[in-house]
């Protein structure tokens, strides 16, 4: 009979720098989720973004409890949900900054029901809210997809190891160099 060794290393979950780094260790999407409310421009960065759900089509997202821009994207009919693009970093920073400057020298695209784009982003998603859960200091937003554009070509921005991130094609990474 063998016996299968034991995982000596592991760490209490309660230890938050621990846990941080293990969540690094795994790429999520970065978006920007953003709507006109009135005249103004509404919109944040949101770094835990995934597919759900072909039917209904669903994605989801975190946002942190103490968001105070989120409570007021969740009463709009329609958010706009940007994919970045591998160069949008710099962008994806400004969305994550003060609300006041989140916007600032960015020409959005928007719909007529008021869900706000970034330009060139690989994806961009009219969504509205499907539901919301409760998780621990962050809560799970459920959004359906009304309509959508996509463009694969477009390498999206990831976040990983606690920086941002671009895709690099495994064909790319294998291919031979030099003649």
């Amino acid at each position: 009979m063998t016996h299968t060794p034991y995982l000596t290393t592991l760490s209490p979950a309660a230890d938050s720098d621990v846990l941080r780094r293990a969540f690094s260790c795994f790429p999520s999407g970065v978006v920007a989720v953003c709507a006109r409310i009135g005249d103004e421009l509404v919109g944040m960065a949101a770094s835990a973004f995934t597919t759900v759900s072909l039917e209904p089509p669903l994605v989801s997202l975190c946002v942190q409890n103490t968001s105070t821009t989120w409570p007021r994207l969740r009463g709009v009919s329609e958010v706009g949900v940007s994919v970045f693009a591998g160069d949008q970093s710099a962008l994806c920073r400004q969305l994550a900054g003060p609300a006041h400057l989140r916007f600032a020298a960015i020409e959005p695209l928007h719909t007529e029901a008021g869900a706000v784009f970034v330009p060139g982003a690989a994806a961009s998603l009219s969504c509205s809210l499907y539901n919301e859960i409760p998780a621990g200091d962050h809560t799970l937003v459920l959004l359906r997809i009304n309509q959508l554009d996509a463009d694969p070509a477009v390498e999206p921005l990831v976040f990983h190891a606690s920086g941002f991130r671009t895709l690099v094609s495994r064909a790319a990474v294998d291919a031979p160099s030099g003649p």
